[in-house]
């Protein structure tokens, strides 16, 4: 049985992944998530491949704390939602700044991110000291893995897995744009 939240080792093993460009897969609120380092572009590949999806899709970054988020959007453009009134928990889209490495945002100008309401995933954010690319852990057009069997099912039993329960959502994050104020994902 997984533990509520990661042990203290684990975080550790798990930043190091990340730091060194590999692929991590861990709970989030609702569902098994796969990220990486959003700096990193190989490790970027590498995330694509495993979920056969194109790059110009795009993908969302999950953070511990707004701060996290910043260097990734642009604070001072006008918006029609603000981001503390939803963060923690939704993911929004927000104007991406000159930082914010294209690969991430495939072909849209924003960029989705989410200060997340799952202890695991702000402790991963933290040990990490940056924000992680999020996407659901499923190959592209399957549904996104809930349990440990699913996760090894799609990929394998060589994915880094960060031990620990997922949050109690149901579903993947709901997702706004908080430019317009339009639900892309309720």
């Amino acid at each position: 049985m997984l533990h509520r939240h990661p042990r203290r080792a684990a975080l550790r093993k798990a930043a190091a992944q990340l730091r060194r460009g590999g692929v991590l897969v861990y709970p989030t609120e609702g569902v098994w998530g796969v990220g990486c380092d959003p700096r990193n572009r190989r490790a970027f590949r590498k995330v694509l491949a495993l979920k056969k999806r194109p790059q110009k899709k795009g993908v969302l970054l999950v953070a511990a704390t707004v701060g996290q988020t910043l260097p990734y959007w642009q604070a001072k453009q006008p918006l029609a939602l603000q981001p503390g009134d939803y963060w923690p928990g939704t993911t929004l889209v927000l104007p991406a700044s000159a930082h914010c490495p294209t690969w991430i945002r495939g072909r849209h100008d924003g960029i989705a991110l989410r200060v997340s309401s799952h202890a695991g995933v702000r402790a991963l954010c933290r040990a990490f000291g940056a924000p992680i690319v999020s996407t659901s852990a499923n190959p592209a057009g399957k549904r996104p893995a809930r349990s440990l069997r699913e996760l090894y099912r799609y990929f394998g039993r060589n994915i880094v897995v960060l031990p620990a329960r997922l949050g109690g959502q149901g579903r993947p994050s709901r997702i706004i744009d908080a430019r317009s104020g339009k639900i892309l994902r309720s």
